[in-house]
């Protein structure tokens, strides 16, 4: 709890991952991936309750033996490739309030984020706190530099435009790339500009926010943790490393 407010950590996971099959509770350092997660969240003192949200009875199993609080199952319906996390936290966080445990700010933390730590996620609390309860969004520093980036014109929508069709290969027509940011290349490296990129580790709004056409992706306030913090796991190879990380910090 904090300013006599109660705080939900809500940790989204489905069982139906396609990249690394029951991802959430594949082992990463003795500990399921979704463990890391729920200790980060019961360690955080504002944190008044850890929920998980699973549509998988082995999930909610493993979860609950980590510590992790499931009063119930996601319906099937918001547990699709197509469902949207937005979703499943909205219908959450109201089945909640109407079963007698409304809460009033809620924590998103994603199970695949494991190097998140609860004095990452205890210091984004005190910042939404002290920045008038406006939404948060964890975001930290891109190593690569977008103002060198440029747009694939294969991506573009066919009706805005002609399209160049290059393939893997082809170098003759970097021209007809679109530059992501209308900056110039021109500056010096270090003398760029520092971007930071959402991370996916920590989102926090108000309970009273949350609806099906909130983003959030555009939480208004960045709260920066350090880039060692922020792994997000979707592949195999970013298990493999995150487990690579582990041993190495052992």
């Amino acid at each position: 709890m904090i300013d006599g407010k109660r705080v939900l950590a809500f940790i989204p996971a489905r069982g139906g991952s396609k990249g690394i099959p029951h991802k959430n509770i594949q082992d990463l350092a003795g500990t399921p991936l979704i463990g890391h997660t729920i200790k980060a969240a019961l360690n955080c003192p504002y944190v008044d309750a850890c929920m998980v949200s699973t549509d998988d009875d082995e999930i909610a199993r493993v979860a609950r033996e980590q510590g992790g609080w499931v009063p119930f199952l996601r319906p099937i319906e918001l547990a699709t490739d197509t469902s949207k996390t937005i979703d499943c936290l909205d219908y959450a966080v109201k089945k909640l309030a109407a079963d007698g445990t409304p809460f009033d700010i809620v924590c998103l933390l994603q199970a695949t984020s494991p190097f998140r730590t609860a004095e990452d996620l205890t210091g984004a609390i005190r910042f939404f706190s002290s920045n008038g309860y406006r939404g948060v969004a964890s975001v930290s520093e891109v190593t690569d530099s977008p103002i060198l980036m440029r747009i694939n014109p294969q991506t573009r929508d066919n009706t805005s435009g002609p399209v160049a069709k290059l393939a893997v290969g082809t170098y003759d027509a970097l021209d007809e790339f679109i530059p992501a940011i209308p900056r110039t290349s021109t500056v010096r490296r270090q003398d760029m500009p520092t971007f930071l990129r959402v991370n996916g580790a920590i989102y926090i709004n108000l309970v009273s926010d949350i609806n099906p056409l909130l983003s959030l992706n555009d939480n208004p306030l960045g709260y920066i943790i350090p880039k060692s913090h922020a792994l997000d796991i979707d592949e195999p190879n970013d298990l493999a490393l995150a487990r690579f990380l582990m041993k190495s910090a052992c």
